[in-house]
Parts: structure tokens; sequence; C-alpha cells
């Protein structure tokens, strides 16, 4: 499903004919005289690795230049062809054995860093077949799965009419974790029936539409497909398929297979691109983010190896025949690091994500089951039959920080532009400017755990106006591209009066927005062209930033003032500054000094709300206290007299 696809570092650049230097570890056979092509001499033990296997001896080939590659540990040297996983030998920078890997888990191998590249488009490259021609196994990938400490899942198994916007507004663990909903009644969703096959599949959306195929072996694009080649492949019995391929992004809106299918009601509910993205500008001749509704076709034994949905995007998931069987990493801080150490590094070929993070845990789906995978969610997916699904992808409002930080490893590691969200940054401005009217508006209707949940959207919108006004030239043309003109006219007030509401919404102190500014109708110098209302807000009190702005209404608000007269002990401010510093940790209970008369008076405001997870308090006290020292008027009144 619509995941990204990470950008390998692999290289294509291959060694040189002359021996490399002794004291290199990655080498051609050095020492050794290459025989003439006529002249093959049998293989003697002096060409043989610790890793060497009778069957490998027997496929040697002098005639082929043999690549040689050094353990850092131990020193031994290896056939690259026994040793080495498929990949370039001059792009490995430490490599270590299976022995002393086995001897110290710490060790890892690590690539060199990839070289300067050009922004030229450059062809895929199929890594099922690389340098001996020797296809990569595509169950592989399974036996990387053995004897690993794989949980059951804790996920909630719930009723269709469970699944609704007041548990996600209601419960704050909704849509934190994966749930299963064994059957679709009263999901509000309309899918295919389960005799439903690929045949219909290549009929309602074309058999010569172009296809995305995976080649399950070597998790790359397999080129040159269409629907209709495509269904005769599935057709073949599995003995007969010289390859394991998954179709995972065929995106089917505006087709007439799209008319059988409609999203459970919560997705519609919460999808951004639903409730954001302008009608006028969808369907039919229009460009806009077409993720709701994809078709997945795996046959058995298909793999989909670890990932994140683009942008961290949510996806809804149904079975109409087969099964599924998922793996799922929680989007902990420290997976998503590990997760992005991982991704696109040589690592992907050998090591097992799951030794790398806390846990792992299985689900297994079946025919009219029914799966929504919440934000960021690392998963990899097992296909044990083949299977059909419809799904799709989401953004929505409640986990927004986990959204941008996916979308912000897409960008470390280098997932391209095409396996990204589409048009990421427009959509977001148009679910900005969507929320700054209701915010503006008298009846917001957005709970307060929503509220939280999207100031970050308001600190990636005021990141992109700085990239605005302060950015490169190509940086500023990028950031501009992405404005929606036909919503969004003054992207930089859109953004920093959107942050300034949300953070009053939810409670914040808002001194800080309000910095530079003053009434007398200037901003931090410049004149204003339409004066500062200086109206306050009603029945509050306070200044009036924005116009149509209803801070936090508070369910009660208690006031108290009180005063009284003490005699107290301290010392007079002197003529230095040494003073200042005493006064402001003064404390009751300090005796020393000349006694002083002291009038204090009290103010206390306390202000309460219930919230949907408990209730909000607001105590503030203010004390302001007068020190007159009385022999200070001992003396002005002997003066006096």
């Amino acid at each position: 499903m619509a995941r990204n696809r990470r950008q390998s570092t692999r290289t294509a650049t291959q060694k040189s004919a002359e021996p490399s230097s002794p004291l290199s570890s990655r080498s051609n056979t050095p020492t050794k005289t290459e025989p003439a092509p006529e002249s093959v001499p049998a293989h003697t033990e002096e060409d043989t690795c610790p890793a060497c296997t009778p069957e490998s001896t027997e496929s040697f080939n002098a005639q082929v230049k043999e690549h040689w590659i050094r353990c850092d540990v131990c020193k031994a040297w290896y056939h690259w062809r026994c040793a080495g996983n498929g990949a370039a030998v001059d792009t490995i920078d430490k490599w270590y054995c299976k022995s002393c890997m086995g001897v110290n888990p710490n060790l890892a191998i690590t690539t060199k860093a990839p070289a300067r590249k050009s922004s030229r488009k450059r062809t895929q490259r199929d890594y099922a077949n690389l340098n001996s021609g020797v296809q990569m196994d595509p169950k592989r990938w399974l036996r990387m799965l053995e004897g690993k400490d794989i949980k059951p899942d804790p996920f909630q198994r719930m009723e269709g009419t469970q699944v609704g916007m007041e548990w996600v507004e209601e419960n704050t663990n909704a849509m934190t974790e994966p749930i299963v909903i064994l059957s679709p009644d009263g999901l509000g969703m309309k899918m295919p029936k389960s005799d439903f096959t690929v045949d219909d599949v290549a009929e309602l959306v074309g058999a010569d539409t172009p296809l995305d195929v995976i080649d399950v072996a070597s998790q790359s694009a397999s080129p040159g497909w269409t629907l209709g080649k495509w269904v005769d492949y599935f057709h073949l019995e599995p003995e007969s398929r010289d390859k394991i391929l998954n179709v995972i992004s065929l995106e089917v809106s505006g087709t007439k297979l799209s008319d059988k299918i409609l999203p459970p009601r919560l997705v519609r509910e919460l999808d951004w691109v639903e409730n954001y993205w302008p009608s006028t500008r969808k369907g039919k001749g229009n460009v806009y983010p077409k993720v709701q509704l994809y078709c997945l076709m795996g046959v058995a034994d298909a793999w989909t190896d670890w990932h994140i949905d683009f942008a961290g995007s949510s996806v809804y998931y149904h079975i109409v025949h087969g099964s599924k069987i998922f793996y799922f990493i929680r989007p902990t801080p420290a997976n998503l690091n590990a997760y992005e150490r991982w991704s696109g590094t040589e690592l992907q070929n050998h090591s097992w994500l799951g030794d790398m993070v806390d846990e792992v845990f299985k689900v297994v789906l079946t025919e009219g089951n029914t799966m929504i995978i919440p934000t960021g969610w690392i998963h990899a997916v097992y296909t044990p039959v083949d299977t059909l699904v419809f799904g799709g992808n989401f953004l929505h409002s409640f986990n927004v920080a986990t959204q941008l930080r996916v979308r912000a490893i897409e960008i470390a590691t280098q997932v391209p532009r095409k396996f990204r969200f589409p048009m990421f940054t427009k959509l977001c401005w148009y679910v900005g400017d969507k929320y700054l009217r209701d915010l503006k508006s008298s009846n917001p209707g957005h709970s307060s755990r929503e509220i939280s949940a999207m100031l970050p959207l308001a600190d990636f919108l005021v990141s992109e106006v700085r990239m605005l006004e302060r950015g490169t030239d190509q940086a500023k043309k990028e950031a501009k591209e992405q404005i929606p003109l036909d919503r969004v006219k003054d992207a930089a007030a859109v953004a920093r009066e959107l942050r300034w509401r949300l953070k009053l919404a939810a409670g914040y102190s808002s001194d800080d927005e309000g910095a530079g500014l003053k009434v007398n109708g200037s901003i931090n110098g410049h004149k204003r062209k339409r004066a500062i209302s200086e109206s306050s807000s009603a029945g509050t009190g306070e200044f009036q930033m924005f116009r149509n702005f209803k801070p936090r209404v508070w369910d009660n608000t208690e006031k108290a003032a009180s005063s009284e007269n003490l005699v107290l002990k301290g010392r007079r401010p002197g003529p230095d500054d040494a003073w200042q510093q005493e006064w402001v940790g003064w404390m009751d209970g300090n005796e020393v000094g000349n006694e002083a008369d002291v009038k204090r008076r009290k103010e206390t405001v306390v202000r309460v709300q219930k919230t949907a997870k408990g209730l909000i308090r607001q105590r503030i006290e203010r004390v302001v206290e007068d020190w007159v020292w009385r022999d200070s008027v001992d003396a002005a009144m002997s003066e006096a007299s």
C-alpha cells in the first residue's frame, strides 16, 4: 500500500582490473596471475576461503575476475561470492564475517558514504539480477524470521459500530494502536464481495493500464507490466511463476472500480483530503492527492519489507479474499531512530529490523477482516496465499507530530519525491486555513485533544513562511509553489495567527506572540494600514489582538482580594546594587534588619474547566507589599519638630 520506497546506497562502480594495494581489505584476486582464457586450471586449495562450499567450488570460473574481502576483526580473506550479500564489494566500508559477528553482536557492516549524484533521472536498477546473474532468493525474508522473538498482538478487536468520531474524541488511546474489525458490519464501508477477482479489477480499470509491480526477491520495481499481463501471471500455478511478484500501489480513483469502494465512515470523517482539499479542485481533470482507493494484489509468499506509509499516513485495509500477516513495531522515538538508521542502508539486506527495536507484534488477517493502522507504525507484510485487498491512506489531525517526523525521515533517507505523499505541503496549507477560519468563528467545534495535536502543524507552516522570508532563491520558489493561492492570500499572516489562536485555545500563554505589538498603530516600527481595535474580549477585559477571536471559555472563575498590615524585619536598601538580589529572594521569616511597617495586598484568581481527560485548573496570585522602615519615620518626625 502506497509505502515510501527507500533510495539504495549501492553504486554501480566496478573494481579496476588492476590489483589493489595489499593494505586494502577490498580486493580483486591480488598476487595471483590470471591465466589466459584458453587455459583454465583446476581449482586449487589456495583459491578456497572459509566460506567455500562444494557447490561454490564447482562453480568457480577462472575466466571471471574473483573479488575478495577481508574481515576487519579476524583478518581472514573470503570470496565475495561466498560471503557477500549481492551488493557491490567496493561499496563496503567495514565488513565482518559471520563468525566474528556471532561472537560480538555489536558489530555491524557499514557502507561508504554515497558519492555526489546528479539530479538527472536515472533508470531503475533490477537488483534481482546481480553481477553473476544469479537470482536472489525471494524467501530469504522468511528465513530472517526464524527464531525471532515475535509477540502476539495486544490490539483491540472492535465492532464496526464502535469505530466513530466519538471514540476518537473521547478516548485518548484511540488511533494510537492498530485495531481489527472482524466483520465490516457497522463500519459504514462499501466493498466488493468475496467472489470479486483480479479479472474484475482488469475489466473495470482497463487491461492496458500500466502497473507498478514489485519483485519480492529484490524489493525493487519490475518494469513493463500492464494490468492484463498481471492477470495472466496471477492465474499461473505457484510452481509455474518464475518470480514472486506483488502489487501494492494501484490507485483506482476515477475508474469504474471506484464506484464499488467506499472507505469506512471514520476514515472519511478524519481524512484531510476528503475534508479540507476544495471539492471544486477534486475529481476528473484536477490534480489532487489520490491516495484513498488502492487495490493490492499479492501472490503466495509475497513479502513487503519494513516500511512506514508515506508521511506517516494512517491506513484502512480490508481483505476481500485471502490472508495477510502483519508484523508491527511501535513508532516510539527510539524505534523511529532505529528505522532511520536501517532505512536505505546495506543493513536492509542482511539485518532484521526487529533486532534493533524493543518488540515486534504479529497480526493475522483473513477474509472479511478490516484493520486500521494509525500514524507512523512500522510494519512488514507477508502473504501466505493469493490475496486481494482494498485499502487507502489518510492524514488526520490527531497525530500531526508523528506525521511530520516520518516526513523528515523520508527526506533524510532520500526517498524520491515520487514515493512521498503527493502535494503534502499544499494540503497542510488547506488544513491550516480551514482551522484558522474555524477558530475565528463563535463555535470552532474541535476537541481539546485535536487542538493540542494541531500545534505542530502551525509550527510547520511557520517554518515554511520563514523559508519564504529567509531561504535561498530556490527554497523560496519551492515554498511559494506549495501555497494554494485560491485560499491562502497572506501565508505569513495565516501561519502565525493560526499558531497564536491554537496556543490560546489549548491554554498556553500568548505573551511571546504579542512581542513588538504597539497599541498606537505600529508594530516593530512599521505603520499598520488598519488601526488595531482596542476592544476587549467579551467578559474578559483582555486586549483582543485578532478580530473575532474568542479566548478559552472557563467553566468557573473565582476572584478574591485581601490586605493586611504587618510589622516585619528587613534590611533597608543600600547605595549599591547588592540589595536587589537580596530582596528578590526575600521570604517571610527572615529576621535580619530593622523593623518596618508593611502593607500587604493579595489578589487571587482561580479558573477551572472540564476536559475530556479530566480538568484544567489555573491559579494566579498577585502579592504587592509596601515597606516603610520605622527608624526612617522617627528621623523624619524629629527633623520636622
